[in-house]
């Protein structure tokens, strides 16, 4: 990895999913280890095969879980997986539509990791508490799409929508 402060701001994440492809600016001023932790991961291919597991309709996608590339990976253990990696880095980054965050346990110390969601919409409800690290800037109607994917009554996607690949490219 990089050392903190010398991310290239000129990176950006491809996010080609089942149902689409959308791609998202960092934002290494506002959690740099966040930042350099994600792309050290999809370059390594941590992402490929994963899932989108859980959602709220128009509100926010979460995925990221690499025991979601098993898909006889029982729905009971969707979303533990690869937590805890991280501390926060929390900033005045506002949970706006689009903005990328990390998945953390509430009331849980270094709980973050790689998992990751998206909000669809504002979340004005979830700024300070997440550590949000990245922006929608292309295909947001995807991530919209993924949102209104059919739930059970837990949140959790029918049918996860496949994350086939993310790579990280200068925009």
């Amino acid at each position: 990895m990089a050392a903190l402060g010398q991310i290239p701001a000129d990176l950006e994440a491809i996010v080609e999913t089942d149902l689409g492809t959308f791609r998202f600016e960092f934002a290494p001023d506002k959690a740099p280890k966040h930042v350099e932790a994600f792309i050290a991961r999809a370059r390594q291919g941590y992402y490929n095969g994963s899932a989108f597991h859980r959602a709220v309709a128009n509100g926010i996608i979460q995925g990221g879980d690499p025991l979601l590339k098993n898909s006889a990976t029982p729905k009971a253990q969707w979303g533990s997986g690869g937590l805890s990696l991280l501390a926060p880095e929390y900033s005045d980054m506002k949970h706006e539509r689009g903005t990328i965050s990390t998945v953390a346990i509430p009331g849980r110390a270094n709980s973050e990791g790689a998992q990751f969601f998206v909000c669809v919409g504002p979340q004005p409800q979830l700024d300070g508490k997440f550590t949000t690290f990245g922006r929608v800037s292309e295909g947001i109607e995807v991530v919209q799409k993924i949102s209104q994917s059919p739930l059970d009554s837990n949140g959790l996607i029918d049918k996860p929508v496949r994350i086939v690949k993310v790579t990280i490219e200068r925009k």
